[in-house]
C-alpha cells in the first residue's frame, strides 16, 4: 500500500530530480502522474525503471491523488495549489509563494519535522529557499547545544539555482570566450557570469538587501528560531550545481570546535570532511548527486566572544529543493497519512 503521487513541473531540472529522487529513496508510490504545460504535453520522463508521459496541468483532476510535488514556479502555483489543495491533495510547494504565510508550514525535516502537523489548515506545505535549506541543517545541532545569537552568511550559488536558462547561459558564455565573434551577452544574468562572480540574486529591496538575502533571513528565523540575527550577501558564481557558504555564527555560550565538529558528525543529513590540509575540505563538484549537507573548515572565530566559522556546500537541486520535497513527503506520510 502506497501513495498517489503527483509531480508538476515534471520536465523541469527539480521535477525531474523529484522523480529521480522518488525512485532513488523507494518512497511509497501507488500511482505517479507527471504533469507539465501544455506545450511540454506527452514528453516522457523517467521515473525509476519507468517512462511516464507528462499530462497537461491545466484541468488535472487531484481528487483521489494525495500529495502533489509542486516545482512550476510562483505564478502556476498561485493558480493551481489552491486547485490541487481543494480537491483534498497536500500540495509540497519549491515556490517562494507560500513560504511566509504564517498558516502555511515551512519546513526543513532535519530540523523542524513537527511543522508538517498544521498541513491541514490550508493542505499546503512551502520548501525553502535552496541556500536556507543547506544552512539551517548545519545550524540546528549547534543551536540545540549553544543557542545562536547571530548568523552572518556569504553565498556562492550555482547557476542552476536560476533554472536551465542560468545553466544555458554559462556554458555558452564559456564556449563563446575561445571562439573570437561567439560572445554571448548576459540575458538571464545582469552581468557575464562566465570566469566572474555576481553579488546579486533576485530583485533589490528599499534596504539594499537582494530578496534572496532577505529570504535567507526571514526563512531561518521562520524554521529555526524567531529570536536568531542573520545577515546574507548572496553571490552568483560560474558553477553549474552545488551551493557553497561561508558561515560565521555567534552563539550565546561557548562552543569548541572539537565539539562542534562531533555535533555535527552526528547530526542527520550532516557529512563533515574536515581535514586541516589540501583538499580536506568538500567543494560543490564533489557534492553533485549527493543527499548530504557537507561541513568542511570548522574553527574557532577568535575576533568574538562565542564565535565559529564554518564552510558548507550542497547539491542545491537536492537537498535546496527537490531531496527536502521528498523528505518533506516522507515526514508527512509518517506522522499525518494514512497509505493507500
Amino acid at each position: 500500500m502506497g501513495y498517489r503521487v503527483v509531480v508538476a513541473g515534471a520536465t523541469g531540472n527539480v521535477g525531474r530530480e523529484m522523480l529521480n529522487i522518488l525512485a532513488e529513496r523507494e518512497f511509497p508510490v501507488d500511482e505517479i502522474a507527471a504533469l507539465a504545460s501544455r506545450r511540454s504535453l506527452g514528453t516522457e520522463v523517467s521515473f525509476g525503471d519507468k517512462t511516464v508521459k507528462t499530462k497537461d496541468i491545466e484541468g488535472f483532476d487531484f481528487t483521489g491523488w494525495d500529495i502533489a510535488l509542486f516545482a512550476i514556479g510562483s505564478e502556476a502555483t498561485k493558480k493551481y495549489a489552491p486547485i490541487a489543495a481543494s480537491q483534498g491533495c497536500v500540495v509540497i510547494d519549491n515556490s517562494s509563494l507560500y513560504r511566509y504565510d504564517p498558516e502555511i508550514p515551512l519546513v526543513v525535516p532535519e530540523v523542524n519535522p513537527e511543522a508538517v502537523e498544521q498541513y491541514a489548515k490550508k493542505m499546503i506545505i512551502a520548501n525553502p529557499n535552496c541556500s536556507t535549506a543547506q544552512m539551517v541543517v548545519a545550524l540546528k545541532p549547534l543551536h540545540d547545544r549553544a543557542k545562536i545569537k547571530r548568523v552572518v552568511v556569504s553565498t556562492y550559488q550555482s547557476v542552476s539555482g536560476a533554472g536551465k536558462e542560468g545553466i544555458d547561459e554559462l556554458w555558452d558564455q564559456t564556449k563563446g570566450m575561445y571562439v573570437p565573434g561567439q560572445e554571448v551577452e548576459p540575458k538571464k544574468f545582469t552581468k557575464q557570469i562566465a570566469f566572474n562572480v555576481i553579488p546579486h540574486i533576485d530583485v533589490f529591496m528599499e534596504d539594499g538587501q537582494t530578496k534572496e538575502e532577505w529570504k535567507m533571513v526571514a526563512e531561518t528565523k521562520k524554521i529555526l528560531d524567531k529570536t536568531i540575527k542573520v545577515t546574507a550577501t548572496c553571490v552568483r558564481v560560474p558553477v553549474f550545481v552545488g551551493h557553497s557558504e561561508a558561515v560565521n555564527i555567534e552563539f550565546e555560550d561557548f562552543l569548541d570546535e572539537d565539539e562542534a565538529r562531533d555535533i555535527l558528525r552526528e547530526a542527520p543529513g550532516v557529512m563533515v570532511v574536515d581535514k586541516r590540509e589540501n583538499g580536506g575540505y568538500v567543494t560543490p563538484v564533489e557534492c553533485v548527486g549527493d543527499y548530504a549537507t557537507f561541513i568542511s573548515r570548522i574553527r574557532q572565530d577568535g575576533t568574538i566572544e562565542n564565535g565559529l566559522n564554518l564552510w558548507c556546500v550542497s547539491d542545491n537541486l537536492r537537498k535546496g529543493a527537490a531531496l527536502n520535497a521528498v523528505q518533506i513527503a516522507e515526514t508527512l506520510g509518517n506522522r499525518c497519512l494514512k497509505k493507500g
